[in-house]
């Protein structure tokens, strides 16, 4: 992989260190991180890979019901890909009312939360675009 993407609640810092040895890391800080972590991760993180626009954050809803201000924020300056974690539920679409923005949230990876299946997506992109969006199944 050549970054990796994580939208908050990494627990501790070790978890940060241990993927930031593993490839080029960006995360933001989720409900559930305390003041160290908050320190090395923004709440947003906006930023460009191979031309497309960026947004992770942990806490904004879903698709038609956003959270927090976001759906205005998003109006406002609609990114690419939008990526945010927190509900634990995985969830790819395509937001047609915000020009065909890619919306992921991976579902969770860790152990805690009501989750039943431990999920992340690997985003594919060639040339700009993404080609695919892979939903892993991180207990098999």
């Amino acid at each position: 992989m050549d970054l990796i993407l994580h939208a908050g609640d990494l627990g501790s810092e070790a978890v940060l260190d241990r993927l930031e040895g593993l490839a080029p890391t960006r995360a933001v800080w989720g409900n559930i991180d305390g003041p160290a972590i908050r320190r090395r991760v923004p709440e947003h993180q906006r930023f460009d890979v191979d031309g497309l626009s960026f947004w992770m954050t942990h806490i904004a809803g879903r698709p038609g019901r956003w959270q927090q201000g976001m759906g205005r924020a998003l109006q406002a300056e609609t990114p690419d890909v939008f990526i945010c974690g927190h509900s634990h539920i995985l969830r790819i679409e395509r937001v047609d009312a915000l020009g065909g923005m890619l919306f992921i949230n991976p579902g969770a990876a860790g152990r805690q939360g009501f989750h039943q299946v431990k999920t992340c997506v690997r985003l594919v992109l060639e040339n700009g675009n993404p080609l695919r969006a892979d939903v892993v199944h991180l207990d098999e």
